[in-house]
């Protein structure tokens, strides 16, 4: 959501001003391009080299630049109309009654001034300071002008005191900044679940029935999930993928008992749900208490099925856009279509082991789109996360149809 958005950051002079560094790394990474004005106090408590090499820009922080004799200077309107979103944080006592009051005696100042924008400060002060009368009305005028605070959280003080005052951590920053992106996103205000991963199905206490899947293609459709707007609930089977997104919430599970129950617990207030996970259909008819001994020549376990989680989905659907995986080896066109009616589907996705750089454990994957009204669409072969576009794409058109 953040990727390719300009965000102007204005950091004024607390000692919260240390976290900017990793808040300015934060952004770069989400893709967006930052600019820093810095107030002359901000420059005490974090170092305009540093944040001019995160940023990969230059920081700013006063109306005119005198360099080797040469004049110039630093254009605030432009600056303003630059702006996707303006950042200021921490943003001090000071600056937020300056704020409030239109005093204009610093670049970022007149740049606040200037902006056509979003403007989202986040209060960073003592505790007496941030619970003192001023602080609260300059807060209120501020946020009746249209620009969003981002409170304090309580915590330890610089002063040593213990209570709110403390600048809302990078992450939590970031978090709001994609919040508010992500209104009137395409799938804004849906519920979506999907399923991630192979399932263990337990042999003894330490062997396991399993398979080749990482988990992968779930993770990836979870956060195109989350960049289109949705709250997304991935239920995850093992897997060493793993997301850091807000709108994310993973429920771990092993067996294919443990996704069968997490998978229900939520199923009737989804909107979409996606299984992509490589579910054991088998699992031991019972589990040793000790582990198996090497005793024999041969050994053989007794298998009963397991559960069919997309089919007990399938059965019980309602509002549910309702969306399937079937890896094939031979057939695959007629065994997709034919486990898209059996299981009561809106859609199935289709992938072959005899497609080179599709199937588990690999980066890359290669589709064809199957719905119920037998349209069929391939793909070429691509990465993960691509695949998990194209798919949503296909959902999107027929969610909304």
């Amino acid at each position: 959501m953040l990727s390719g958005k300009n965000i102007l950051l204005g950091i004024t002079g607390g000692i919260a001003a240390y976290k900017t560094t990793f808040l300015v790394r934060l952004l770069i990474k989400a893709g967006a391009n930052v600019k820093i004005i810095l107030t002359d106090s901000a420059s005490s408590f974090v170092s305009p080299l540093t944040l001019a090499t995160l940023s990969k820009n230059p920081v700013l922080s006063s109306f005119v630049n005198e360099d080797d004799g040469s004049v110039d200077w630093n254009n605030h309107v432009e600056l303003g109309l630059w702006a996707d979103i303006m950042l200021i944080a921490p943003a001090t006592a000071n600056t937020l009654a300056k704020m409030a009051h239109g005093t204009c005696d610093n670049l970022l100042l007149a740049t606040y001034l200037s902006a056509k924008c979003p403007v989202f400060f986040a209060p960073a002060m003592d505790l007496d300071m941030y619970q003192h009368p001023s602080s609260k009305a300059s807060f209120e005028k501020l946020m009746s002008y249209g620009n969003v605070m981002i409170p304090a959280t309580s915590g330890e003080l610089a002063s040593g005191l213990h209570g709110e005052g403390r600048m809302a951590e990078p992450e939590a920053i970031v978090d709001v900044l994609k919040d508010y992106l992500s209104k009137g996103l395409p799938l804004s205000g849906t519920k979506v679940l999907i399923t991630a991963g192979p399932t263990y199905e337990a042999i003894d206490p330490v062997r396991f029935i399993g398979n080749h899947a990482s988990g992968l293609m779930g993770y990836e459709l979870a956060k195109a999930a989350a960049d289109l707007g949705a709250q997304v609930i991935l239920v995850s089977g093992p897997s060493h993928h793993t997301v850091n997104n807000n709108r994310i919430e993973v429920r771990d599970v092993v067996s294919a008992q443990d996704m069968y129950e997490a998978v229900h617990e939520s199923y009737e207030i989804m909107d979409i749900v996606i299984s992509a996970a490589a579910v054991a259909d088998y699992r031991p008819k019972s589990i040793a208490e000790q582990k198996i001994k090497k005793n024999t020549d041969n050994f053989s376990i007794d298998l009963v099925k397991t559960k069919d989680i997309l089919l007990s989905l399938g059965q019980k659907k309602k509002k549910q856009y309702l969306v399937g995986f079937a890896l094939e080896t031979e057939n695959e066109l007629e065994n997709a279509k034919a486990k898209l009616k059996k299981k009561n589907l809106d859609a199935i996705v289709l992938n072959s082991l005899n497609d080179v750089g599709a199937g588990f454990g690999k980066p890359t994957n290669k589709i064809t789109f199957l719905d119920k009204n037998s349209e069929i669409k391939p793909f070429e072969l691509k990465n993960k996360s691509a695949v998990a576009v194209d798919i949503f794409d296909e959902i999107l058109k027929r969610y909304y149809a």
